[in-house]
């Protein structure tokens, strides 16, 4: 399984047909923006830890089927390349009634687009699971999430409200934000950057680190690998789940940009 390798003036990426999953983007001069596992698996069968893999249609476990839908374990059909005007690299995939497009340049643009050609409502969960690579944990904060209300999944998915003030990872962390169409600040001033995650298309957001004790679940994930990223994910999830009208088409979209400090 090899990656299709995208180098731009700009910036550079890699992307698996398995998944559609964009394991790595990095725009020139700057550290990698996405966290990969160096316990990733790069496996028929198995998602890869670490990128932005593709929830789809389905979010979180389900019985007998796998975890996260089944798209992010299914081959996905290239569906076009172009360069744009700018020297960015466009990228589209193809996997049932799903497209997923990736635009490499300064920022990282991945749009999921997805189409009911049925004749009934079509009802489904989607997230772009972001890990975002940071300096540590420990020490970000994330901006653009207050007051909002969320899901904990730590607490067995008791509701609860965000307050006031950035957030702070200090614990395992599940959090689906409900109802929020926020553009996240994530701020690392280990690595003395912001990562900026904007979205459209997007009514939920899902927060996770697994800490320390949880990480250990994961034979995909290293022990100490944890301090090294933070999920932000742009999502349709819970009770924001999307319901498609025949012929109805629905774009999610999300756009991660850096700056410095």
């Amino acid at each position: 399984m090899k990656p299709i390798i995208i180098q731009t003036p700009v910036a550079e990426a890699h992307i698996y047909t398995h998944g559609a999953h964009v394991t790595h983007f990095q725009p020139r001069g700057q550290k990698p923006v996405l966290f990969l596992s160096a316990q990733a698996r790069f496996e028929a069968g198995k998602p890869i830890r670490g990128g932005v893999p593709i929830c789809f249609p389905w979010f979180g476990p389900k019985e007998d089927a796998p975890a996260h839908g089944t798209a992010r374990i299914s081959e996905w059909k290239v569906a076009g390349v172009k360069t744009q005007k700018d020297g960015a690299v466009v990228m589209a995939f193809a996997y049932e009634n799903a497209r997923f497009q990736v635009t490499v340049g300064e920022t990282l643009t991945m749009e999921l687009e997805v189409r009911n050609d049925g004749q009934e409502p079509y009802r489904f969960e989607e997230a772009l699971h972001t890990y975002l690579a940071v300096g540590d944990v420990r020490e970000v904060s994330v901006e653009g999430l207050a007051c909002a209300e969320y899901l904990d999944q730590v607490e067995g998915f008791k509701r609860k409200r965000e307050g006031a003030t950035p957030i702070r990872i200090t614990a395992e962390t599940d959090r689906t934000y409900l109802n929020t169409r926020s553009t996240c600040i994530v701020s690392d001033p280990v690595w003395n950057r912001r990562l900026i995650v904007e979205k459209t298309g997007s009514d939920s957001t899902v927060v996770w680190n697994p800490w320390i004790e949880r990480s250990k679940a994961f034979k995909d994930l290293g022990d100490e690998e944890w301090p090294g990223f933070l999920c932000v994910e742009t999502c349709n999830v819970k009770e924001n789940a999307v319901m498609l009208a025949p012929g109805q088409t629905h774009i999610l979209s999300a756009v991660i940009r850096v700056e410095n400090l």
